[in-house]
């Protein structure tokens, strides 16, 4: 396990989808972006509304085949945070999921690291947000 000071950029991501289940195609892009090494997954947690408003949570260390997430390597870290899931709980409707993503850009620290080696330093990372980058496309 990497320690906190030697992991790169750290964010989190809530994916939503209709049913009770993360469909093959995510599950498979998740496994493909872990499997080359793009992304480290530090927690993940699956929430499910059922259509009564009934809730389900599944954390990373409980068996995750019935959510169609089995496979998936994670480096737990417990990140995801009471307050991180009350906000996404609120947001959600009945017969929906949710998959709550704490992953470490692997791709940015094995770039960091070289960058350093090089007697370089990173000296800026700042994350563009979407309605930026569409405003700018669009204006091009």
């Amino acid at each position: 396990m990497a320690e906190t000071s030697d992991l790169g950029p750290v964010e989190l991501v809530v994916f939503t989808f209709p049913g009770a289940r993360v469909g093959a195609s995510a599950k498979n892009a998740l496994h493909d972006v872990v499997d080359r090494g793009y992304v480290t997954v530090l927690d993940l947690v699956f929430l499910h509304m059922a259509p009564d408003g009934a809730l389900t949570q599944v954390e990373i260390d409980e068996p995750l085949e019935e959510v169609g997430l089995d496979g998936i390597t994670v480096d737990a870290r417990g990140l995801v945070s009471d307050d991180d899931l009350d906000v996404v709980r609120s947001t959600m409707r009945p017969g929906t999921s949710a998959l709550v993503v704490v992953y470490e850009q692997t791709w940015a620290r094995t770039l960091s690291t070289a960058v350093s080696g090089a007697g370089g330093e990173v000296a800026l990372h700042v994350q563009v947000p979407r309605d930026a980058v569409e405003a700018a496309l669009a204006a091009s």
